[in-house]
Protein backbone atom coordinates (compact mmCIF):
# COMPACT_ATOMS: atom_id res chain seq x y z
CA UNK A 1 0.00 0.00 0.00
CA UNK A 2 1.33 3.43 -0.99
CA UNK A 3 1.65 5.92 1.89
CA UNK A 4 0.74 9.40 0.68
CA UNK A 5 1.25 12.66 2.57
CA UNK A 6 -1.35 15.16 1.35
CA UNK A 7 -1.74 18.82 2.34
CA UNK A 8 -4.80 20.67 1.02
CA UNK A 9 -6.56 23.50 2.86
CA UNK A 10 -9.90 23.27 1.03
CA UNK A 11 -11.78 20.85 3.34
CA UNK A 12 -14.25 19.53 0.78
CA UNK A 13 -11.67 19.00 -1.95
CA UNK A 14 -9.20 17.49 0.49
CA UNK A 15 -11.77 14.99 1.78
CA UNK A 16 -12.87 13.97 -1.70
CA UNK A 17 -9.32 13.40 -2.90
CA UNK A 18 -8.20 11.59 0.28
CA UNK A 19 -11.28 9.33 0.36
CA UNK A 20 -10.94 8.54 -3.35
CA UNK A 21 -7.30 7.58 -2.93
CA UNK A 22 -8.10 5.36 0.05
CA UNK A 23 -10.57 3.39 -2.07
CA UNK A 24 -7.75 2.77 -4.55
CA UNK A 25 -5.27 1.15 -2.19
CA UNK A 26 -3.58 4.27 -0.85
CA UNK A 27 -2.92 5.08 2.79
CA UNK A 28 -3.41 8.83 3.15
CA UNK A 29 -2.46 11.36 5.82
CA UNK A 30 -4.37 14.54 4.99
CA UNK A 31 -3.57 17.90 6.61
CA UNK A 32 -5.38 21.19 6.04
CA UNK A 33 -2.53 23.42 7.27
CA UNK A 34 1.20 23.33 6.69
CA UNK A 35 2.08 24.59 10.17
CA UNK A 36 3.16 21.23 11.66
CA UNK A 37 3.82 19.49 8.35
CA UNK A 38 7.41 18.51 9.05
CA UNK A 39 6.66 16.84 12.38
CA UNK A 40 3.79 14.89 10.80
CA UNK A 41 6.04 13.92 7.90
CA UNK A 42 8.72 12.53 10.22
CA UNK A 43 6.17 10.43 12.11
CA UNK A 44 4.32 9.22 9.02
CA UNK A 45 7.33 8.46 6.78
CA UNK A 46 5.39 8.52 3.48
CA UNK A 47 6.31 7.18 0.05
CA UNK A 48 5.21 10.36 -1.76
CA UNK A 49 4.00 13.90 -0.94
CA UNK A 50 1.25 15.89 -2.67
CA UNK A 51 1.30 19.55 -1.61
CA UNK A 52 -1.07 22.39 -2.39
CA UNK A 53 0.93 25.56 -3.06
CA UNK A 54 -1.35 28.06 -1.32
CA UNK A 55 -1.74 27.05 2.34
CA UNK A 56 -2.36 28.76 5.69
CA UNK A 57 0.66 29.52 7.89
CA UNK A 58 3.29 28.28 5.42
CA UNK A 59 3.11 27.76 1.65
CA UNK A 60 3.80 24.51 -0.18
CA UNK A 61 7.10 25.74 -1.65
CA UNK A 62 8.49 26.45 1.83
CA UNK A 63 7.36 23.03 3.06
CA UNK A 64 9.03 21.40 0.06
CA UNK A 65 12.35 23.08 0.88
CA UNK A 66 12.23 21.62 4.40
CA UNK A 67 11.24 18.19 3.10
CA UNK A 68 14.12 18.25 0.62
CA UNK A 69 16.55 19.04 3.43
CA UNK A 70 15.29 15.95 5.27
CA UNK A 71 15.04 13.63 2.29
CA UNK A 72 16.37 14.66 -1.10
CA UNK A 73 14.70 11.67 -2.79
CA UNK A 74 11.10 11.88 -1.53
CA UNK A 75 8.81 12.36 -4.57
CA UNK A 76 6.94 15.71 -4.48
CA UNK A 77 3.91 16.74 -6.51
CA UNK A 78 2.55 20.29 -6.31
CA UNK A 79 -1.12 21.20 -6.76
CA UNK A 80 -2.08 24.75 -7.71
CA UNK A 81 -4.93 26.83 -9.02
CA UNK A 82 -2.45 29.29 -10.52
CA UNK A 83 -1.52 29.29 -14.20
CA UNK A 84 1.61 31.44 -14.11
CA UNK A 85 4.71 29.76 -15.53
CA UNK A 86 6.74 31.43 -12.76
CA UNK A 87 4.98 29.23 -10.20
CA UNK A 88 5.79 26.10 -12.17
CA UNK A 89 9.45 27.14 -12.37
CA UNK A 90 9.55 27.94 -8.66
CA UNK A 91 8.05 24.54 -7.87
CA UNK A 92 10.82 22.72 -9.71
CA UNK A 93 13.49 24.99 -8.25
CA UNK A 94 12.54 24.02 -4.68
CA UNK A 95 12.65 20.32 -5.52
CA UNK A 96 9.24 19.43 -6.92
CA UNK A 97 9.10 16.47 -9.30
CA UNK A 98 5.72 17.17 -10.87
CA UNK A 99 3.05 19.87 -11.04
CA UNK A 100 -0.73 19.52 -11.48
CA UNK A 101 -3.08 22.44 -12.06
CA UNK A 102 -6.53 22.50 -10.51
CA UNK A 103 -9.09 21.30 -11.37
CA UNK A 104 -7.68 17.83 -12.03
CA UNK A 105 -9.15 14.36 -12.38
CA UNK A 106 -8.40 11.58 -9.91
CA UNK A 107 -7.22 9.44 -12.83
CA UNK A 108 -4.62 12.04 -13.77
CA UNK A 109 -3.39 12.37 -10.19
CA UNK A 110 -3.12 8.60 -9.71
CA UNK A 111 -1.30 8.07 -13.02
CA UNK A 112 1.19 10.79 -12.13
CA UNK A 113 1.73 9.32 -8.65
CA UNK A 114 2.42 5.82 -10.02
CA UNK A 115 4.70 7.14 -12.77
CA UNK A 116 6.71 9.23 -10.33
CA UNK A 117 7.05 6.35 -7.86
CA UNK A 118 8.15 4.03 -10.67
CA UNK A 119 10.85 6.47 -11.77
CA UNK A 120 11.99 7.05 -8.19
CA UNK A 121 12.15 3.34 -7.35
CA UNK A 122 14.06 2.59 -10.56
CA UNK A 123 16.63 5.24 -9.66
CA UNK A 124 16.95 3.96 -6.09
CA UNK A 125 17.56 0.38 -7.21
CA UNK A 126 20.46 1.67 -9.34
CA UNK A 127 22.07 4.02 -6.83
CA UNK A 128 21.01 2.73 -3.41
CA UNK A 129 24.48 1.68 -2.28
CA UNK A 130 26.01 5.08 -3.01
CA UNK A 131 23.04 6.96 -1.57
CA UNK A 132 23.22 5.06 1.71
CA UNK A 133 26.89 5.85 2.38
CA UNK A 134 28.69 9.19 2.33
CA UNK A 135 32.46 9.57 2.56
CA UNK A 136 33.65 12.29 4.96
CA UNK A 137 37.43 12.28 4.83
CA UNK A 138 38.48 8.99 6.46
CA UNK A 139 34.95 8.41 7.76
CA UNK A 140 32.10 6.54 6.11
CA UNK A 141 28.70 7.80 7.17
CA UNK A 142 25.61 5.59 6.76
CA UNK A 143 22.63 7.82 7.43
CA UNK A 144 20.09 4.99 7.11
CA UNK A 145 21.89 2.87 9.70
CA UNK A 146 22.75 6.02 11.69
CA UNK A 147 26.39 4.94 11.91
CA UNK A 148 29.74 6.66 11.49
CA UNK A 149 32.65 4.36 10.60
CA UNK A 150 36.38 4.97 10.78
CA UNK A 151 38.87 2.10 10.50
CA UNK A 152 37.27 -0.71 12.57
CA UNK A 153 35.39 1.65 14.90
CA UNK A 154 31.64 2.27 14.62
CA UNK A 155 29.91 5.21 16.28
CA UNK A 156 26.14 4.85 16.51
CA UNK A 157 24.27 8.13 16.16
CA UNK A 158 20.88 9.24 17.37
CA UNK A 159 18.24 10.05 14.74
CA UNK A 160 18.71 13.80 15.15
CA UNK A 161 22.52 13.54 15.13
CA UNK A 162 22.29 11.54 11.92
CA UNK A 163 19.89 13.97 10.25
CA UNK A 164 22.01 16.96 11.23
CA UNK A 165 25.19 15.36 9.92
CA UNK A 166 23.40 14.43 6.70
CA UNK A 167 22.28 18.02 6.15
CA UNK A 168 25.84 19.26 6.65
CA UNK A 169 27.77 16.69 4.58
CA UNK A 170 25.36 16.77 1.65
CA UNK A 171 26.43 20.40 1.33
CA UNK A 172 30.18 20.05 1.96
CA UNK A 173 31.90 23.35 1.28
CA UNK A 174 28.63 25.28 1.34
CA UNK A 175 26.97 27.09 4.22
CA UNK A 176 23.91 25.42 5.72
CA UNK A 177 21.77 28.11 7.28
CA UNK A 178 21.26 27.82 11.04
CA UNK A 179 17.59 28.78 10.69
CA UNK A 180 17.01 26.06 8.06
CA UNK A 181 18.49 23.42 10.36
CA UNK A 182 16.33 24.54 13.28
CA UNK A 183 13.16 24.68 11.17
CA UNK A 184 13.72 21.23 9.68
CA UNK A 185 15.02 19.29 12.69
CA UNK A 186 13.38 21.12 15.61
CA UNK A 187 10.38 22.78 14.01
CA UNK A 188 11.29 26.37 14.94
CA UNK A 189 14.27 28.58 15.76
CA UNK A 190 13.44 29.33 19.40
CA UNK A 191 16.21 30.12 21.89
CA UNK A 192 15.86 26.71 23.57
CA UNK A 193 16.14 24.83 20.27
CA UNK A 194 19.03 27.04 19.22
CA UNK A 195 20.99 26.02 22.32
CA UNK A 196 20.18 22.37 21.58
CA UNK A 197 21.66 22.79 18.11
CA UNK A 198 24.89 24.13 19.64
CA UNK A 199 25.11 20.98 21.77
CA UNK A 200 24.60 18.72 18.74
CA UNK A 201 27.26 20.53 16.72
CA UNK A 202 29.70 20.03 19.61
CA UNK A 203 28.86 16.30 19.64
CA UNK A 204 29.46 15.95 15.90
CA UNK A 205 32.81 17.71 16.18
CA UNK A 206 33.77 15.23 18.90
CA UNK A 207 32.72 12.28 16.72
CA UNK A 208 34.77 13.56 13.77
CA UNK A 209 37.94 14.54 15.63
CA UNK A 210 39.90 11.42 14.59
CA UNK A 211 40.33 12.91 11.12
CA UNK A 212 42.03 16.31 11.35
CA UNK A 213 41.14 17.07 7.74
CA UNK A 214 37.42 17.27 8.62
CA UNK A 215 36.16 20.47 10.18
CA UNK A 216 32.74 21.94 10.98
CA UNK A 217 33.11 25.71 10.72
CA UNK A 218 30.68 28.02 12.53
CA UNK A 219 29.66 31.23 10.82
CA UNK A 220 28.27 33.19 13.73
CA UNK A 221 24.53 33.92 13.48
CA UNK A 222 24.53 32.47 9.95
CA UNK A 223 25.13 28.71 9.93
CA UNK A 224 27.70 25.94 9.49
CA UNK A 225 30.00 24.65 6.80
CA UNK A 226 31.79 21.31 6.61
CA UNK A 227 35.20 21.54 4.96
CA UNK A 228 37.84 18.94 4.10
CA UNK A 229 41.34 20.41 4.42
Amino acid sequence: MIKLFYIEDEPSLGKIVADSLRTRNFEVLHLEDGKDAIEHYKEYDPDICVLDVMLPSIDGFSIAKQLRALNKNIPLIFLTAKNQSEDVIEGFKVGGNDYIRKPFSMEELIVRIHNLLHLTNSFHSFSQKNENEINIGKYIFSHLKQELHIDSEIKRLSYRESQLLKMLVENIGDVVQRKDILDVLWGDDSFFNSRNLDVYITKLREYLKKDETVEIITLKAVGYRVVLK
